[in-house]
This record gives C-alpha cells, structure tokens and sequence, in this order.
C-alpha cells in the first residue's frame, strides 16, 4: 500500500498489476479498498492496471474530524488528484455505493479522465426514504454512542483476520474504525449533493457498466435501471444479489473485465468512403 498527499492529507491506494488498461476502484461507504482486492487481483491477472484509493475517512487514509472535509466531489477531486498523482491521463473508474457516486462525480467534472464508468450500486433519487433509515441512525449512535462503537471497534479489532471471508474482513474493518470521523463522514455527505442532478448525468458520454441489485432498500434497483436510461451508453447488468461480487464473483468479474477491455479499446476509424471511378469517353470522331 501506497500513499499520497492531497491538501495535507494522507491517501491510501494500492496498485495490482501493470499495463495501458488502467482502472481505479473505489469502496463502499466508511469500508475500505479491502473489498475490490480479489476483483483487483483477477483483473490484473487479465492484463489490467487496477489501483485500488481509500478515499479520505476511509482504510488507511486519514480521518480528519472536521465534516467540511468531506463530501462526493471533494472524494471526485482526490481521485483526479491520484491520476495526476501516477501520471496517468486517463482511467477507467468505478467502485460500489458511495465509489459509485463518486465515479459519477469524476464524470461531472473531469470527463476526459474517464475512459468508462463501473457503477455497482448508484444511489440516486429512489433510495432517498432507505438511506435516511439505514444512516441517520448510524451517525446518531457515531455522535452520541461514541464510546460504545469505541468498544465494539477495539474487540473487533483482536478478532484474527486470517481464515475470515473477505465479506467477514470488510464488516470487521466497518466496526472497527473510530466513530469520530464516520460520523463527519456521514455529516459531509448529507450535507453537500450526493450525486450529480439528472441533467448532468444526461450528458455524460463515457461508456457506462451499471451493476444493480434486487431487494436492496438503501440501493434499489429502480436507480440503476434510471440511470441506465440516462446514460446514452450504458449497459445495466443484474447481480443476483448485493453478495454475488463478493461471495461467487466469477459471472460479474468476466463482465466488469471486458467491460473495461473494450473500454481501452483502439477505436475504429470510419472508412472513407471511395471516390467513384467515371469511365473515360473518347471523343466522337468529327464527321469527314
């Protein structure tokens, strides 16, 4: 693991793997970069550059407290950062939930950084009602039950990590992180957009892989299937479940790596079209 500094602050990222076909994979809201490494490895097994960023708040990145830090297109703008950072000029980007959201972001204000878009769990204007259940309790009990989420974080923090699933590692790593700067992370969030309005997204011209899930309340799958049809060149694929990623990867890692192969793609010049041959008339002879 890697870091770099943006506006004095320390950014994680890894890197798996070398080569032209560059993506970057971003996490889940208050998880860490832990959750893309086998699909990073497996990509990087298939020839790609895979860097995968703890945005600010998040992993091993630091944790300022402060909730002006914070929010969807300040984490765009750290990604940018981590591009000029590898001097890498363009990337394809993506990531799940709030890595989501952000590639949307990344779109909205740098759209030739972005050679296509993997957008596993947009949160848009349907999962208003689910996200307000699911996090307005979690930053009250961050805020107000800090000592407590301080004392579930240090036992699961002696919970050995070597013959845990990768789904058991990334919910010990979400208990574990110190309330604190979780709940200026939720804060930041709620108060700037969350993602870019529906009239930026409709000019958004970056090939799009847009991965939705059923039965999903805080990620419905009516916002994937929206943004599917905002977008002019997306493709909307259906996870079996919010697990499948995650716990039998095979199906959706073949998709997202040929998505991003034909991303990187040479592009195919129009053939001009041939100038048409005119028979050459002799001239009629003169009468004598």
């Amino acid at each position: 693991m890697a870091h770099f500094t943006y506006e004095g602050q320390q950014i994680a990222y890894t890197e798996h793997g070398t080569g032209r076909k560059v993506c970057v994979l971003l996490p889940g809201l208050l998880t860490s970069q832990r959750m893309h490494i086998p699909l990073a490895k497996s990509m990087a097994e298939q020839g790609s550059r895979v860097i995968t960023m703890d945005p600010l708040g998040h992993g091993d990145s630091d944790k300022p407290v402060e909730m002006w830090r914070y929010s969807m297109r300040q984490y765009a703008r750290e990604v940018v950062a981590l591009l000029d950072h590898l001097d890498v000029s363009a990337a394809v980007v993506g990531g799940a939930s709030l890595g989501a959201n952000t590639t949307l972001e990344v779109a909205a204000a740098a759209p030739e950084r972005v050679k296509g878009m993997i957008l596993e769990m947009p949160v848009l204007e349907s999962a208003l009602l689910g996200c307000a259940m699911a996090f307005t309790p979690l930053m009250c009990a961050q805020t107000f039950a800090a000592p407590v989420m301080r004392g579930a974080g240090k036992v699961a923090s002696l919970v050995p990590r070597r013959f845990i699933p990768l789904l058991g590692e990334v919910a010990l790593d979400w208990i574990e992180q110190d309330p604190a700067p979780g709940s200026a992370v939720l804060q930041g969030l709620f108060f700037d957009r969350v993602a870019p309005p529906r009239e930026e997204r409709r000019e958004m011209k970056a090939p799009a892989l847009i991965i939705g899930h059923p039965r999903d309340p805080v990620h419905p799958f009516s916002d994937a299937g929206l943004l599917s049809n905002e977008l002019e060149n997306s493709r909307l694929l259906r996870a079996n479940s919010i697990l499948e990623l995650r716990s039998r990867p095979e199906r959706l890692t073949g998709e997202i790596t040929q998505f991003v192969t034909e991303c990187w793609a040479p592009k195919k010049r129009a053939a001009k079209p041939r100038a048409r041959r005119t028979a050459s008339r002799k001239p009629a002879a003169s009468a004598a």
